[in-house]
């Protein structure tokens, strides 16, 4: 009896599948906390009257963007609309900037002119080597803004630069996009879970007991 053909794509995309359950489970693992915390905290952000802003190149531009439209719209239940920019959105500042500054400007130029002291900025780099992602924090942080950042495996310098940062260890770039989308979600899963939970007992899950 001959042996079954093979099936390199199918094989592909088991093996695909595989990598992408094991970040998955690291990214279960070791970062649900820390996206737990950042939706408790947004929610004091922009309940409060801030702002967060998001950023990213490709396909994390996307999921940036994918980011700040479930916050303006909504995610799963009616509520009110919440202030969040996807800075690469603004295509005629983006290109008016990287016209005239360059490339590695476009979002620090945008930190610069729509960030409070106080507001979160979110960047998202699968490698977490962009250097106009790494700007975009370093001008952050100077103006007094929070800076979270998603990446890829860490250390890398985006991680480095920013206050807090989300490393996904994964083996790809698919794996480390599709892991994000995951970790976006739940972020606004947690931050529609702070939102609707009582202020006083939120301060409690968010900062820890004084008592």
């Amino acid at each position: 009896m001959s042996e079954p053909a093979a099936h390199p794509a199918l094989d592909a995309a088991r093996l695909h599948c595989r990598s992408l359950e094991e970040a998955l489970g690291r990214f279960r693992e070791h970062g649900l906390h820390r996206v737990a915390d950042w939706g408790g905290r947004l929610a004091d952000v922009l309940t409060g009257g801030g702002r967060l802003l998001a950023a990213g190149n490709g396909g994390s531009a996307a999921q940036a963007q994918h980011l700040t439209a479930e916050l303006v719209g909504r995610y799963r239940q009616e509520r009110r609309a919440y202030s969040a920019l996807a800075l690469h959105a603004e295509t005629s500042s983006m290109t008016a900037i990287g016209n005239d500054y360059g490339f590695d400007h476009v979002y620090a130029r945008q930190v610069t002119a729509h960030g409070r002291p106080g507001d979160i900025l979110i960047l998202l780099s699968t490698s977490g080597r962009s250097p106009n992602l790494i700007a975009a924090a370093v001008t952050a942080r100077q103006a007094g803004l929070r800076v979270w950042a998603l990446t890829g495996r860490g250390p890398n310098p985006l991680a480095e630069a920013a206050h807090e940062a989300l490393c996904i260890d994964a083996g790809s770039t698919a794996n480390v996009q599709e892991t994000h989308l995951v970790a976006v979600h739940l972020l606004c899963e947690c931050f529609d879970t702070a939102v609707s939970t009582p202020l006083t007992q939120r301060a409690i899950l968010t900062h820890g007991s004084t008592s």
